[in-house]
């Protein structure tokens, strides 16, 4: 499959970006993978997105001195080395990865047409969080797609202390600036967490917006 690697520095992190063609990809392209007969049964774009994120992750761990390629965990979330923690996103021809020495959380995603934020607002906010977006200085449509990105970013980042598949309504998006989110953890996501207000940082790239939320970065 062909690929074009893209480091991008992003609040004190790099972020490591592939860009890929889908339509180039063989099945022999999968044998890189460790773990490649777990895709055997993937549709061909979710391999091609698989492998295109697993690439972008080796670049991000080769930072820290590592070769590993992380494998797929009963979540099916990626499996770090020990010591290590990363997340891995993408959004049509784009996956990128970030590796670092405490748990983080990253996301990619296509800014919602007008009509597709009128459809998806109401299983994204309440009507709380839709004042806060609304009062905000970007486009409804640019800021529904951060508060969405902002809490995929929210719950990468602690997934390992919640439990089962958190819903959106699990984190409250409380403000939103020109380079920031504050998100709430609710207790529905995690009773230890609850209450805390998290940092999310944002910036955007031709159509997609990039969120990254790690621990440090905290409200509270």
């Amino acid at each position: 499959m062909h690929t074009t690697h893209i480091p991008l520095s992003f609040a004190s992190h790099t972020l490591h970006l592939v860009e890929f063609a889908p339509d180039s990809l063989h099945e022999h392209d999968l044998l890189w993978l460790p773990h490649y007969a777990q895709l055997a049964t993937s549709g061909r774009k979710r391999q091609a997105e698989h492998l295109a994120g697993r690439i972008a992750a080796v670049h991000a761990l080769r930072e820290y001195g590592s070769k590993k390629v992380p494998g797929i965990g009963e979540r099916r979330q990626p499996l770090w080395p020990q010591g290590l923690f990363g997340s891995i996103s993408h959004s049509a021809s784009t996956a990128l990865a970030v590796v670092g020495t405490q748990p983080i959380g990253l996301d990619i995603d296509a800014i919602f047409t007008p009509h597709t934020a009128a459809e998806l607002a109401d299983s994204i906010i309440d009507n709380h969080e839709r004042q806060v977006l609304q009062g905000c200085p970007v486009p409804f449509p640019l800021a529904l797609t951060l508060a969405f990105s902002a809490k995929e970013s929210v719950y990468k980042a602690f997934s390992e202390q919640t439990r089962g598949l958190p819903g959106f309504a699990s984190a409250k998006i409380t403000a939103l600036t020109a380079t920031h989110l504050m998100v709430q953890i609710m207790p529905s996501f995690s009773a230890n967490l609850a209450g805390r207000t998290v940092g999310v940082r944002w910036t955007q790239r031709d159509n997609d917006i990039i969120t990254l939320c790690t621990p440090t970065s905290s409200g509270s």
